[in-house]
């Protein structure tokens, strides 16, 4: 036995019949995205109900909403029948999962969530099923063949079921105009969140963390700041605290080359004047991008007046776990 072509076989009648999948959506699926979008800008939310497979994919799809800035909640069918149906609310969407559209406990539960939910979005395998005549929109996730060699384990369908359940998800969060910003907001402590959370103002370095000096500094001057604060560049400033230039270590060691006496020389003389700079308040991963791109390893930071506030080293964004 292949083993490997055995696996293929398997992805291979899935990806096509995700394919039929795509190809078949049809208005109803852009009317599930418009009641989804209304439910949430009235204030309420989405309950997504199943039973086995389908509550497991339930589970997942109630995460990704939620995950992008969409309320919504899972309930158990059978917890349901016994005190939990109070999670529902009036007006409240519901999301049914159900290949057959017959599960015992989903049409027990029907009658009682018709009663409160504004509308029931069926997502299901059988357009014809006792789910589906009861639902107010109807989503088909049939499937020819399933994966399963013994044709008896869901495969195919529960991929089909995901897979539609995320495009629900996406489209609705491309629809709301969801940014990775707002979706940084949601995951603050993963490393995501770390960089698109953090601001330049969070890692740079400041006052006698970073080594300045006045325009009318010797070069000397410059690499004893450089030495005391451990830096490779000094900020020369002028008097109103505007950026004059930087002068790095590796100007030092160019000018060093060809002047022995570099050392009692104006700084004015050896500084870079117009050296890149970043804003106080952008995102840090910006600063990543700007040194790659420019070949630098420290980035000078300004406020919203040009006033020189701070410097980042390269090293310090590998301490914040950012480069």
């Amino acid at each position: 036995m292949d083993l490997i072509e055995k696996a293929r076989a398997v992805l291979g009648i899935e990806a096509a019949q995700l394919q039929r999948l795509a190809d078949r959506l049809d208005s109803n699926f852009t009317r599930a995205i418009g009641v989804l979008e209304e439910t949430l800008s009235s204030g309420r939310k989405i309950v997504v109900i199943g039973v086995g497979k389908s509550e497991n994919i339930g589970k997942k799809f109630v995460a990704t909403l939620n995950s992008t800035g969409a309320t919504a909640v899972n309930l158990s069918c059978q917890n349901a029948l016994h005190g939990d149906l109070g999670v529902l609310s009036e007006g409240d969407l519901i999301i049914a999962l159900s290949y057959s559209g017959e599960t015992a406990e989903m049409i027990s539960l029907l009658p009682h969530v018709k009663k409160r939910a504004s509308l029931i979005v069926a997502v299901t395998g059988a357009p014809g099923s006792t789910l589906a005549k009861h639902s107010d929109i109807v989503l088909d996730t049939h499937v020819e063949e399933e994966a399963c060699p013994l044709q008896l384990a869901p495969t195919s369908s529960s991929t089909n079921m995901l897979g539609l359940c995320d495009a629900l998800a996406m489209v609705l969060l491309e629809k709301r105009g969801f940014r990775a910003e707002d979706f940084a907001e949601l995951h603050p402590g993963g490393s995501l969140g770390k960089h698109l959370l953090t601001r330049v103002s969070d890692i740079m370095r400041t006052g006698a963390a970073m080594a300045t000096v006045p325009t009318k500094s010797l070069v000397q001057d410059a690499v004893l700041a450089m030495l005391e604060c451990r830096a490779g560049a000094a900020i020369i400033v002028n008097p109103d605290d505007s950026l004059a230039g930087i002068f790095t270590h590796g100007d030092f060691v160019r000018g060093y080359q060809s002047n022995r006496e570099i050392g009692d020389s104006t700084i004015s003389s050896h500084m870079t004047t117009t050296p890149v700079t970043v804003q106080e308040n952008d995102l840090a991963v910006e600063v990543i991008k700007i040194l790659r791109e420019n070949r630098i390893d420290d980035l000078i930071v300004l406020n919203d007046r040009m006033q020189v506030v701070g410097l980042v080293d390269v090293q310090d964004l590998s301490r914040q776990g950012l480069a």
